[in-house]
Protein backbone atom coordinates (compact mmCIF):
# COMPACT_ATOMS: atom_id res chain seq x y z
CA UNK A 1 0.00 0.00 0.00
CA UNK A 2 1.77 3.46 -0.99
CA UNK A 3 1.44 6.71 0.98
CA UNK A 4 -1.33 8.47 -1.10
CA UNK A 5 -3.07 5.09 -2.84
CA UNK A 6 -4.90 2.10 -0.78
CA UNK A 7 -6.11 -0.60 -2.26
CA UNK A 8 -8.84 1.09 -4.50
CA UNK A 9 -7.94 4.32 -5.33
CA UNK A 10 -7.22 7.67 -2.90
CA UNK A 11 -8.83 7.96 -0.30
CA UNK A 12 -10.36 10.48 2.37
CA UNK A 13 -12.31 13.46 3.95
CA UNK A 14 -13.27 15.22 1.26
CA UNK A 15 -12.08 19.12 1.54
CA UNK A 16 -9.95 17.71 4.63
CA UNK A 17 -8.02 14.98 3.52
CA UNK A 18 -8.36 14.97 0.23
CA UNK A 19 -8.52 18.31 -0.85
CA UNK A 20 -9.09 20.09 -4.34
CA UNK A 21 -5.74 20.93 -4.65
CA UNK A 22 -4.59 17.33 -4.11
CA UNK A 23 -7.36 16.14 -6.79
CA UNK A 24 -5.87 18.80 -8.96
CA UNK A 25 -2.03 17.33 -8.28
CA UNK A 26 -3.36 14.13 -8.73
CA UNK A 27 -5.35 14.88 -11.99
CA UNK A 28 -1.71 16.45 -13.32
CA UNK A 29 0.19 13.57 -12.28
CA UNK A 30 -2.32 11.09 -13.84
CA UNK A 31 -2.36 12.53 -17.25
CA UNK A 32 1.76 12.57 -17.52
CA UNK A 33 1.81 9.17 -16.24
CA UNK A 34 -0.98 7.58 -18.20
CA UNK A 35 -0.65 9.36 -21.70
CA UNK A 36 2.96 10.08 -21.98
CA UNK A 37 3.09 8.57 -25.58
CA UNK A 38 -0.02 10.70 -26.52
CA UNK A 39 1.71 13.93 -28.47
CA UNK A 40 -1.55 16.20 -27.59
CA UNK A 41 -4.61 16.89 -26.00
CA UNK A 42 -5.08 13.07 -24.52
CA UNK A 43 -8.59 12.43 -23.85
CA UNK A 44 -9.63 11.90 -20.23
CA UNK A 45 -12.99 10.56 -18.91
CA UNK A 46 -14.42 11.41 -15.71
CA UNK A 47 -17.07 10.48 -13.90
CA UNK A 48 -18.48 10.80 -10.55
CA UNK A 49 -20.71 8.95 -7.93
CA UNK A 50 -23.58 11.07 -5.51
CA UNK A 51 -21.80 12.46 -2.64
CA UNK A 52 -21.96 16.50 -2.28
CA UNK A 53 -18.02 16.86 -2.60
CA UNK A 54 -18.07 14.67 -5.97
CA UNK A 55 -18.90 18.26 -8.19
CA UNK A 56 -15.98 20.13 -6.12
CA UNK A 57 -13.59 17.45 -6.92
CA UNK A 58 -14.48 16.44 -10.39
CA UNK A 59 -13.73 20.38 -11.24
CA UNK A 60 -10.42 20.39 -9.39
CA UNK A 61 -9.40 16.86 -11.14
CA UNK A 62 -10.39 18.32 -14.94
CA UNK A 63 -8.53 21.65 -14.01
CA UNK A 64 -5.54 19.71 -13.01
CA UNK A 65 -5.98 17.45 -16.53
CA UNK A 66 -6.75 20.49 -18.35
CA UNK A 67 -3.57 22.34 -16.81
CA UNK A 68 -1.39 19.66 -18.37
CA UNK A 69 -3.01 19.36 -22.05
CA UNK A 70 -5.36 16.71 -21.34
CA UNK A 71 -9.30 17.00 -22.74
CA UNK A 72 -11.50 15.94 -20.34
CA UNK A 73 -14.74 13.95 -20.97
CA UNK A 74 -17.33 14.53 -18.29
CA UNK A 75 -20.14 11.75 -17.97
CA UNK A 76 -21.91 12.60 -15.06
CA UNK A 77 -23.34 9.89 -12.19
CA UNK A 78 -22.18 6.88 -12.92
CA UNK A 79 -21.20 3.22 -11.77
CA UNK A 80 -17.64 3.24 -11.38
CA UNK A 81 -17.56 0.01 -13.68
CA UNK A 82 -19.07 2.09 -16.38
CA UNK A 83 -16.20 4.44 -16.30
CA UNK A 84 -14.21 1.60 -16.35
CA UNK A 85 -16.24 -0.02 -19.80
CA UNK A 86 -16.63 3.66 -21.38
CA UNK A 87 -13.05 4.08 -21.46
CA UNK A 88 -12.32 1.66 -24.77
CA UNK A 89 -16.08 1.78 -25.68
CA UNK A 90 -15.59 5.42 -25.99
CA UNK A 91 -12.08 5.95 -27.20
CA UNK A 92 -10.64 7.53 -23.89
CA UNK A 93 -6.91 7.35 -23.18
CA UNK A 94 -8.07 7.01 -19.67
CA UNK A 95 -10.47 7.27 -16.88
CA UNK A 96 -11.02 8.78 -13.23
CA UNK A 97 -13.94 7.72 -10.87
CA UNK A 98 -14.62 10.22 -8.11
CA UNK A 99 -16.05 7.86 -5.49
CA UNK A 100 -15.12 6.56 -1.92
CA UNK A 101 -17.45 3.30 -2.52
CA UNK A 102 -19.48 2.49 0.68
CA UNK A 103 -17.94 4.84 2.76
CA UNK A 104 -20.38 7.52 4.11
CA UNK A 105 -20.68 10.92 2.61
CA UNK A 106 -17.86 12.53 4.13
CA UNK A 107 -15.18 10.79 2.75
CA UNK A 108 -14.56 10.74 -1.06
CA UNK A 109 -12.04 9.02 -3.62
CA UNK A 110 -9.89 9.13 -6.48
CA UNK A 111 -9.90 5.51 -8.46
CA UNK A 112 -8.12 5.91 -12.03
CA UNK A 113 -7.88 3.46 -14.80
CA UNK A 114 -5.67 2.91 -17.75
CA UNK A 115 -6.91 2.73 -21.79
CA UNK A 116 -8.15 -0.44 -21.36
CA UNK A 117 -10.15 0.12 -18.10
CA UNK A 118 -8.17 -1.73 -15.86
CA UNK A 119 -7.09 0.20 -11.84
CA UNK A 120 -3.64 0.69 -12.20
CA UNK A 121 -0.86 -1.40 -10.81
CA UNK A 122 0.77 -1.12 -7.81
CA UNK A 123 3.86 0.45 -9.49
CA UNK A 124 2.06 2.73 -11.86
CA UNK A 125 0.35 4.20 -8.80
CA UNK A 126 3.81 4.89 -6.58
CA UNK A 127 5.02 6.62 -9.83
CA UNK A 128 1.55 9.12 -9.41
CA UNK A 129 2.59 9.21 -5.87
CA UNK A 130 5.70 9.98 -5.93
CA UNK A 131 4.72 13.13 -8.66
CA UNK A 132 2.35 14.62 -6.05
CA UNK A 133 3.75 14.03 -2.72
CA UNK A 134 7.59 14.93 -4.19
CA UNK A 135 8.26 16.53 -6.97
CA UNK A 136 5.40 17.76 -9.85
CA UNK A 137 8.88 19.29 -11.82
CA UNK A 138 8.47 16.67 -14.65
CA UNK A 139 4.96 17.56 -15.46
CA UNK A 140 5.09 20.98 -17.90
CA UNK A 141 2.15 22.82 -18.78
CA UNK A 142 1.36 24.28 -21.77
CA UNK A 143 -0.03 27.56 -22.54
CA UNK A 144 -2.24 29.10 -25.45
CA UNK A 145 -4.14 26.19 -27.50
CA UNK A 146 -2.38 23.85 -26.00
CA UNK A 147 -4.25 23.67 -22.28
CA UNK A 148 -7.16 21.26 -22.45
CA UNK A 149 -10.94 21.12 -23.12
CA UNK A 150 -13.98 20.30 -21.39
CA UNK A 151 -16.72 18.07 -22.38
CA UNK A 152 -20.15 17.17 -21.30
CA UNK A 153 -21.32 13.69 -22.45
CA UNK A 154 -23.75 12.51 -19.62
CA UNK A 155 -25.81 10.01 -23.04
CA UNK A 156 -22.58 8.11 -22.19
CA UNK A 157 -24.24 6.00 -19.66
CA UNK A 158 -27.07 4.79 -22.32
CA UNK A 159 -24.26 2.76 -23.88
CA UNK A 160 -23.07 1.27 -20.25
CA UNK A 161 -27.10 0.53 -19.63
CA UNK A 162 -27.14 -1.14 -23.10
CA UNK A 163 -24.04 -3.58 -22.00
CA UNK A 164 -25.19 -4.52 -18.91
CA UNK A 165 -28.74 -5.53 -21.19
CA UNK A 166 -26.65 -7.40 -22.97
CA UNK A 167 -24.62 -9.53 -21.28
CA UNK A 168 -27.71 -11.99 -21.34
CA UNK A 169 -29.53 -13.67 -23.47
CA UNK A 170 -32.36 -14.12 -20.64
CA UNK A 171 -35.66 -12.40 -19.56
CA UNK A 172 -36.79 -11.39 -16.19
CA UNK A 173 -40.40 -11.86 -16.90
CA UNK A 174 -42.24 -12.45 -14.13
CA UNK A 175 -39.67 -11.82 -11.39
CA UNK A 176 -39.95 -9.82 -8.66
CA UNK A 177 -37.14 -7.65 -7.29
CA UNK A 178 -36.28 -5.02 -4.92
CA UNK A 179 -33.22 -3.16 -5.95
CA UNK A 180 -31.82 -1.09 -3.09
CA UNK A 181 -29.55 1.58 -5.14
CA UNK A 182 -27.60 3.18 -1.94
CA UNK A 183 -28.85 6.72 -3.02
CA UNK A 184 -25.81 6.18 -4.86
CA UNK A 185 -24.78 5.84 -8.70
CA UNK A 186 -27.15 2.88 -9.41
CA UNK A 187 -29.88 5.46 -9.07
CA UNK A 188 -29.67 6.47 -12.16
CA UNK A 189 -29.28 2.79 -14.38
CA UNK A 190 -30.75 0.31 -11.88
CA UNK A 191 -34.24 0.72 -12.88
CA UNK A 192 -33.52 1.20 -16.78
CA UNK A 193 -31.38 -2.00 -16.63
CA UNK A 194 -33.81 -3.95 -15.16
CA UNK A 195 -37.02 -2.44 -16.30
CA UNK A 196 -35.40 -3.18 -20.11
CA UNK A 197 -35.37 -6.86 -18.82
CA UNK A 198 -38.58 -7.47 -17.77
CA UNK A 199 -38.40 -7.71 -14.36
CA UNK A 200 -40.90 -6.28 -12.03
CA UNK A 201 -38.85 -4.21 -9.96
CA UNK A 202 -39.47 -2.20 -6.32
CA UNK A 203 -36.96 0.72 -6.09
CA UNK A 204 -35.46 1.53 -2.95
CA UNK A 205 -33.03 4.50 -1.86
CA UNK A 206 -32.84 5.99 -4.93
CA UNK A 207 -33.08 9.74 -4.44
CA UNK A 208 -29.87 10.72 -3.66
CA UNK A 209 -29.15 14.41 -2.28
CA UNK A 210 -25.58 14.52 -1.57
CA UNK A 211 -25.22 13.50 1.77
CA UNK A 212 -27.49 10.32 1.71
CA UNK A 213 -25.89 8.06 -0.21
CA UNK A 214 -24.99 4.74 2.01
CA UNK A 215 -26.94 6.25 4.92
CA UNK A 216 -28.43 3.09 6.33
CA UNK A 217 -28.99 1.47 3.00
CA UNK A 218 -27.35 -0.57 0.00
CA UNK A 219 -25.02 -3.38 0.33
CA UNK A 220 -23.64 -2.46 3.88
CA UNK A 221 -26.99 -2.09 5.43
CA UNK A 222 -28.76 -5.04 4.49
CA UNK A 223 -31.77 -4.85 7.03
CA UNK A 224 -33.63 -2.72 5.16
CA UNK A 225 -34.01 -4.82 2.06
CA UNK A 226 -33.98 -7.81 4.12
CA UNK A 227 -37.01 -6.61 5.84
CA UNK A 228 -38.61 -5.36 2.47
CA UNK A 229 -38.11 -8.82 0.74
CA UNK A 230 -40.42 -10.25 3.63
CA UNK A 231 -42.78 -7.84 3.97
CA UNK A 232 -43.51 -7.80 0.19
CA UNK A 233 -42.75 -11.25 -0.88
CA UNK A 234 -39.87 -10.57 -3.63
CA UNK A 235 -38.03 -13.39 -5.48
CA UNK A 236 -34.97 -11.42 -5.35
CA UNK A 237 -32.98 -8.51 -3.29
CA UNK A 238 -30.09 -6.76 -4.76
CA UNK A 239 -28.19 -3.94 -2.80
CA UNK A 240 -25.69 -1.91 -4.36
CA UNK A 241 -22.93 0.53 -2.73
CA UNK A 242 -22.68 4.19 -3.76
CA UNK A 243 -20.47 3.73 -6.96
CA UNK A 244 -21.84 0.14 -7.57
CA UNK A 245 -19.18 -2.04 -8.12
CA UNK A 246 -20.40 -4.22 -5.21
CA UNK A 247 -23.56 -6.39 -5.38
CA UNK A 248 -25.59 -8.27 -2.03
CA UNK A 249 -28.68 -10.59 -2.08
CA UNK A 250 -31.03 -11.60 -0.50
CA UNK A 251 -33.18 -14.69 -1.33
CA UNK A 252 -37.04 -15.03 -1.06
CA UNK A 253 -36.94 -15.82 2.72
CA UNK A 254 -35.43 -13.05 3.55
CA UNK A 255 -31.81 -14.49 3.81
CA UNK A 256 -28.38 -12.67 2.94
CA UNK A 257 -26.35 -14.14 0.13
CA UNK A 258 -23.09 -12.89 0.01
CA UNK A 259 -20.18 -12.46 -2.18
CA UNK A 260 -18.80 -15.73 -1.92
CA UNK A 261 -22.37 -18.03 -2.14
CA UNK A 262 -22.47 -15.36 -5.04
CA UNK A 263 -19.25 -16.78 -6.76
CA UNK A 264 -19.83 -20.43 -5.96
CA UNK A 265 -23.24 -20.08 -8.31
CA UNK A 266 -21.47 -18.38 -10.73
CA UNK A 267 -18.81 -21.04 -10.61
CA UNK A 268 -20.75 -23.84 -10.81
CA UNK A 269 -23.22 -22.57 -13.69
CA UNK A 270 -19.99 -21.48 -15.96
CA UNK A 271 -18.90 -25.03 -15.28
CA UNK A 272 -22.04 -26.84 -16.17
CA UNK A 273 -21.92 -24.95 -19.30
CA UNK A 274 -18.57 -25.70 -20.01
CA UNK A 275 -17.32 -21.92 -19.71
CA UNK A 276 -15.03 -22.19 -16.14
CA UNK A 277 -11.84 -21.53 -18.26
CA UNK A 278 -9.29 -23.69 -15.94
CA UNK A 279 -11.69 -24.75 -13.71
CA UNK A 280 -10.81 -22.47 -11.06
CA UNK A 281 -12.51 -19.26 -9.39
CA UNK A 282 -10.43 -16.70 -8.27
CA UNK A 283 -11.21 -15.26 -3.90
CA UNK A 284 -9.62 -13.83 -1.65
CA UNK A 285 -8.36 -14.46 1.93
CA UNK A 286 -11.31 -13.49 3.64
CA UNK A 287 -13.27 -15.80 1.63
CA UNK A 288 -15.21 -18.30 3.61
CA UNK A 289 -13.89 -21.46 4.16
CA UNK A 290 -17.17 -23.03 3.28
CA UNK A 291 -16.45 -21.69 0.08
CA UNK A 292 -13.53 -24.19 -0.23
CA UNK A 293 -15.98 -27.01 1.13
CA UNK A 294 -18.29 -26.35 -1.96
CA UNK A 295 -15.39 -26.22 -4.39
CA UNK A 296 -14.18 -29.72 -3.67
CA UNK A 297 -17.35 -30.72 -3.30
CA UNK A 298 -18.45 -29.61 -7.74
CA UNK A 299 -14.56 -30.66 -8.23
CA UNK A 300 -13.77 -26.43 -9.12
CA UNK A 301 -9.97 -25.21 -8.35
CA UNK A 302 -9.57 -22.27 -6.12
CA UNK A 303 -7.31 -19.46 -6.78
CA UNK A 304 -6.84 -17.30 -3.39
CA UNK A 305 -5.23 -13.31 -3.76
CA UNK A 306 -4.88 -10.55 -1.10
CA UNK A 307 -7.88 -8.02 -0.76
CA UNK A 308 -9.05 -6.13 -2.94
CA UNK A 309 -10.52 -6.63 -6.66
CA UNK A 310 -7.37 -5.52 -8.41
CA UNK A 311 -5.57 -8.58 -7.44
CA UNK A 312 -8.66 -10.86 -7.81
CA UNK A 313 -8.11 -9.36 -11.65
CA UNK A 314 -4.54 -9.93 -11.83
CA UNK A 315 -4.94 -13.33 -10.94
CA UNK A 316 -7.82 -13.93 -13.61
CA UNK A 317 -5.64 -11.73 -15.94
CA UNK A 318 -2.80 -14.02 -15.84
CA UNK A 319 -4.42 -17.27 -15.88
CA UNK A 320 -7.48 -16.34 -18.03
CA UNK A 321 -9.56 -17.31 -15.66
CA UNK A 322 -13.00 -15.98 -16.32
CA UNK A 323 -15.41 -15.38 -12.62
CA UNK A 324 -13.55 -14.16 -9.72
CA UNK A 325 -14.02 -11.68 -6.50
CA UNK A 326 -14.66 -10.79 -2.91
CA UNK A 327 -16.88 -11.54 0.35
CA UNK A 328 -18.06 -8.24 -0.03
CA UNK A 329 -19.71 -8.76 -3.41
CA UNK A 330 -17.35 -7.05 -5.96
CA UNK A 331 -17.48 -10.08 -8.59
CA UNK A 332 -15.59 -9.66 -11.70
CA UNK A 333 -17.02 -11.11 -14.81
CA UNK A 334 -14.13 -11.24 -17.43
CA UNK A 335 -15.77 -11.97 -20.36
CA UNK A 336 -17.83 -8.65 -19.65
CA UNK A 337 -15.95 -6.21 -17.90
CA UNK A 338 -12.43 -5.22 -16.34
CA UNK A 339 -13.40 -4.39 -12.55
CA UNK A 340 -16.64 -5.59 -10.30
CA UNK A 341 -19.71 -4.74 -11.61
CA UNK A 342 -22.56 -5.01 -8.96
CA UNK A 343 -25.31 -4.22 -11.67
CA UNK A 344 -23.79 -6.67 -13.62
CA UNK A 345 -23.64 -9.43 -10.90
CA UNK A 346 -27.14 -9.05 -10.63
CA UNK A 347 -28.48 -9.50 -13.67
CA UNK A 348 -26.14 -12.65 -14.15
CA UNK A 349 -27.75 -14.30 -10.50
CA UNK A 350 -31.17 -13.66 -11.54
CA UNK A 351 -30.79 -14.24 -15.45
CA UNK A 352 -29.72 -17.97 -13.60
CA UNK A 353 -33.03 -17.94 -11.62
CA UNK A 354 -35.02 -17.17 -14.47
CA UNK A 355 -33.16 -19.45 -16.29
CA UNK A 356 -33.07 -22.96 -14.02
CA UNK A 357 -36.67 -22.08 -12.19
CA UNK A 358 -34.83 -21.80 -9.16
CA UNK A 359 -35.69 -19.60 -6.51
CA UNK A 360 -32.83 -17.96 -4.84
CA UNK A 361 -32.72 -19.63 -1.91
CA UNK A 362 -31.87 -23.18 -3.97
CA UNK A 363 -29.41 -21.71 -5.62
CA UNK A 364 -27.42 -20.78 -2.77
CA UNK A 365 -27.64 -23.37 -0.79
CA UNK A 366 -24.54 -24.78 -3.41
CA UNK A 367 -22.76 -23.30 -0.53
CA UNK A 368 -22.21 -23.65 3.04
CA UNK A 369 -21.43 -20.69 5.13
CA UNK A 370 -19.31 -21.70 8.40
CA UNK A 371 -19.90 -18.77 11.06
CA UNK A 372 -17.92 -16.03 10.71
CA UNK A 373 -17.19 -13.08 12.91
CA UNK A 374 -15.17 -9.67 12.35
CA UNK A 375 -13.92 -6.80 15.11
CA UNK A 376 -13.07 -3.88 13.76
CA UNK A 377 -10.08 -1.61 15.69
CA UNK A 378 -9.47 1.80 15.19
CA UNK A 379 -5.61 1.97 14.05
CA UNK A 380 -3.47 4.79 12.83
CA UNK A 381 -0.66 4.16 10.24
CA UNK A 382 1.75 3.26 13.10
CA UNK A 383 -0.78 0.20 14.75
CA UNK A 384 -1.28 -1.01 11.52
CA UNK A 385 2.66 -1.15 11.35
CA UNK A 386 3.10 -2.97 14.48
CA UNK A 387 1.10 -6.01 13.31
CA UNK A 388 4.15 -7.28 11.15
CA UNK A 389 6.83 -6.59 14.26
CA UNK A 390 5.28 -6.57 17.49
CA UNK A 391 5.47 -10.17 19.39
CA UNK A 392 2.81 -9.83 21.89
CA UNK A 393 -0.18 -9.56 18.49
CA UNK A 394 1.74 -12.51 16.45
CA UNK A 395 2.23 -14.31 19.55
CA UNK A 396 -1.96 -13.80 20.23
CA UNK A 397 -2.69 -14.79 16.78
CA UNK A 398 -0.76 -17.79 16.84
CA UNK A 399 -2.30 -18.52 19.76
CA UNK A 400 -5.90 -18.69 18.80
CA UNK A 401 -4.55 -19.96 14.92
CA UNK A 402 -3.33 -23.16 17.32
CA UNK A 403 -6.99 -23.52 19.31
CA UNK A 404 -8.73 -23.48 16.10
CA UNK A 405 -6.89 -26.14 14.09
CA UNK A 406 -8.69 -27.44 11.00
CA UNK A 407 -11.78 -26.41 12.29
CA UNK A 408 -11.67 -22.69 11.51
CA UNK A 409 -9.22 -19.99 11.16
CA UNK A 410 -7.89 -16.51 11.96
CA UNK A 411 -7.13 -13.50 9.57
CA UNK A 412 -5.42 -9.74 11.15
CA UNK A 413 -5.35 -7.65 8.41
CA UNK A 414 -4.74 -3.44 8.23
CA UNK A 415 -7.46 -2.12 5.70
CA UNK A 416 -6.38 -0.67 3.02
CA UNK A 417 -9.58 1.73 2.82
CA UNK A 418 -10.19 2.87 6.57
CA UNK A 419 -8.11 3.33 9.34
CA UNK A 420 -8.89 0.25 10.78
CA UNK A 421 -7.28 -3.13 11.74
CA UNK A 422 -9.80 -6.15 11.53
CA UNK A 423 -9.50 -8.75 13.04
CA UNK A 424 -12.26 -11.91 11.55
CA UNK A 425 -12.47 -15.57 12.24
CA UNK A 426 -14.55 -18.48 11.55
CA UNK A 427 -15.60 -21.66 13.14
CA UNK A 428 -17.88 -23.75 14.16
CA UNK A 429 -19.05 -22.36 16.99
CA UNK A 430 -19.90 -18.82 16.91
CA UNK A 431 -19.61 -17.62 20.53
CA UNK A 432 -15.92 -19.25 20.79
CA UNK A 433 -14.96 -17.45 17.96
CA UNK A 434 -16.30 -14.00 18.82
CA UNK A 435 -14.57 -14.44 22.77
CA UNK A 436 -11.44 -15.12 20.70
CA UNK A 437 -11.86 -12.15 18.58
CA UNK A 438 -12.18 -9.67 21.17
CA UNK A 439 -9.18 -11.14 22.59
CA UNK A 440 -6.84 -10.48 20.17
CA UNK A 441 -8.30 -7.20 19.25
CA UNK A 442 -7.65 -6.53 22.72
CA UNK A 443 -3.88 -6.90 22.24
CA UNK A 444 -4.43 -5.01 18.84
CA UNK A 445 -6.13 -1.85 21.15
CA UNK A 446 -3.33 -2.12 24.11
CA UNK A 447 -0.46 -0.79 21.23
CA UNK A 448 -2.66 1.89 20.17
Amino acid sequence: MGRLFGTDGARGIANKELTCEMAMNIGRAAAFVLTRENVKHPKVLIGKDTRASSNMLEMALAAGLCSVGADVVLAGFIPTPAVAYLISDCGADAGVMISASHNPCEYNGIKLFNNSGYKLPDAIEEEIEALVLDDMSPIKFPIGGDVGNVFIRHDYVDKYIDHIVGSTDVRLDGLKIALDCSNGSASYTAQRIFKALGAELHIMHANPDGENINANCGSTHMNGLIDYVNAYGMDLGLAFDGDSDRCLAVDEKGNLIDGDRLIAVFAKDLKEQGKLKGNTAVVTVMTNIGFKQFAKENGINIAQTGVGDRYVLEEMLKNDFVIGGEQSGHIIFKDFATTGDGQLTGVQFASIMAKTGKTASELADVMQVFPQTMVNVSASPELKALLKTDEDIKNAIDSVSKKLGDEGRILVRASGTEPLIRVMLEGKNIKEIAALADSVAAVIKSKG
